[in-house]
């Protein structure tokens, strides 16, 4: 793979290598990459007529689309630093990181989901913004049409000027336990998160990658975007999950990958319409969570034609750290996420950030080519999070094994003790996840007068039975462990990104306990 350490390199390159393969397929519009780039240049020069200077922070909050991609790539020509914000948050959550970027321009649409994201601004204090470009619009013909010759010599100036070094990202932190914190990321890091994946997955300019992940996450971003821009493969953008039509894009598109959380592959196997679809194109599968049962990763297997099934482990602030190898058994693919990627490093450590011995719980603590360069203005966070030899703190509590593979067991924040004994709900998760009823679990601690804490499990599973299940649950654990309670639940909270929200599990159970 042809060395690039920037994305306006990179772009470039892909010109040289794929330019007239196809790029990208979203609805009607389907563009090669040298049409692609040639887009990228028109947005990028248009921010140029736009006053918008090298350094800036432009804000992307849309769907995942063709027009998505064009803005990265003119921002990155332009010298611009990127700053999505994500999809499901609301308006006084975007203004806050508008302000915090000090952003003069956004990028965004006026309709997705039912939701007006310009409305949403309406009433804010952004003091900085001076430009609001709707994607899809008469706006985003508009700005492309300042866009003059000089512009674009401007822009190629701009482009060739851009540093490894130089900011191409921050992407926001979910903010699930504070005020979220932007993840800083430079070009040359970014673009070796991309490489890494073309490299774990194999992808290639064969590949038709349908893109479920939000761009607005380092997956659909980094994993998604950049790795295809590095391989020459075709970009096929989701706005949104809907089983119906990612299994109708499968079969008309002939779609070869298809990454994303358990609950994507969970609801394409349980569909009654799955093999009136053709999905023999399929050919791979990553997925990444702690709670991924060892029946859905042997469904996987035996039911889907993917030749791949990979799980992983990353942060916003890491990339890929971990993963899983192609001919690891299934219960390693369900139950770990895998071991350190190249020029990776982990470690599991305790609260004075000593290394615990093989198979004890503990912080996991990385060190990598593709660890952040720090929080945005906030200097604090980042020498709490990085240590001078720039190990990161990620917050997660890991278990490796004799192997050197490496189990999450939950977050920090989640592990509650019950009787003096430290409980991880991941564990008592994957162990619900057995249970023949059991479709999906979340298990948070609450409190107990006795025991200080004891678990409380959400659970899905149309004929569960919460008393039986609690009954099961003595004979396959420790009496610690035990879920007290049980809430059925036709669905757990789910971010944008598949992961469970159990802040919204913890405010539920305070009301359910009044």
């Amino acid at each position: 793979m042809p060395d690039a350490r920037t994305i306006p390199a990179m772009a470039a390159l892909a010109v040289d290598r794929f330019g007239d393969r196809l790029a990208i397929v979203d609805g009607d519009t389907r563009l090669s990459y040298a049409d692609l780039v040639a887009e990228g240049r028109r947005f990028g020069a248009a921010l140029v007529a736009s006053g918008i200077e090298p350094g800036d922070r432009v804000p992307i909050w849309a769907f995942n689309s063709a027009e998505w991609v064009i803005a990265l790539l003119g921002l990155s020509m332009a010298g611009v630093t990127l700053v999505p914000i994500n999809t499901r948050w609301k308006g006084v959550e975007a203004a806050d990181v508008l302000r915090r970027s000090r952003a003069r321009l956004l990028v965004t649409v006026s309709r997705f989901l039912d939701t007006d994201y310009v409305a949403m601004l309406e009433g804010q204090e952004l003091p900085d913004l001076g430009t609001t470009v709707v994607m899809r619009s008469d706006s985003w013909k508009e700005f492309l049409a300042r866009a003059k010759p000089d512009d674009f010599d401007e822009l190629d100036r701009r482009a060739a000027a851009v540093a490894p070094d130089d900011a191409a990202d921050i992407l926001f932190t979910s903010g699930t336990t504070g005020v979220p914190k932007g993840v800083v990321m430079p070009h040359e890091r970014t673009l070796r998160v991309a490489t890494d994946w073309v490299r774990m997955t194999g992808l290639d300019a064969g590949d038709r990658y349908l893109m479920v992940n939000p761009y607005f996450h380092q997956f659909g971003l980094k994993a998604g975007i950049l790795a295809c821009l590095a391989s020459g493969a075709a970009m096929l953008p989701q706005p949104v999950f809907d089983v119906d039509r990612v299994l109708e894009r499968v079969a008309e598109e002939q779609v070869t990958v298809l990454p994303g959380a358990p609950t994507l592959y969970l609801s394409i196997l349980d569909h009654a319409d799955r093999d009136k679809h053709d999905l023999s194109s399929l050919r791979v599968a990553v997925t990444g969570a702690a709670d991924i049962p060892v029946e859905l990763i042997r469904r996987i297997n035996k039911e889907l034609p993917f030749s791949l099934v990979i799980t992983g482990y990353g942060l916003t602030e890491t990339g890929t750290a971990t993963s899983t190898s192609p001919d690891d058994d299934f219960e390693t693919v369900a139950t770990t996420v895998g071991r350190p990627r190249p020029g990776f490093e982990v470690r599991i450590a305790d609260s004075d950030g000593k290394e615990v011995p093989t198979g004890e719980a503990g912080e996991v603590v990385v060190h990598g080519p593709t660890v952040m360069a720090g929080y945005l203005d906030d200097p604090d966070a980042t020498a709490a999070a990085l240590s001078d030899d720039v190990w990161l703190r990620t917050g997660d509590l890991g278990v490796l094994d004799e192997r050197g593979y490496l189990r999450i067991v939950g977050r920090i924040e989640d592990m509650f003790i019950v009787g003096g004994f430290n409980v991880y709900p991941a564990e008592i998760e994957n162990a619900l996840l057995r249970h023949p009823d059991v479709q999906q679990a979340a298990v948070i601690g609450i409190p107990d007068a006795r025991l200080g804490e004891v678990g409380m499990a959400f659970i899905v599973g149309s004929s569960a039975d919460p008393d039986s299940i609690i009954a099961w649950c003595r004979d396959q654990m420790a009496n610690y462990k035990v879920p007290r309670a049980i809430e059925l639940v036709d669905e757990l909270p789910l971010n944008a990104t598949g992961k469970v929200m159990k802040d919204e599990l913890r405010a539920r159970a305070q009301r359910l306990r009044r």
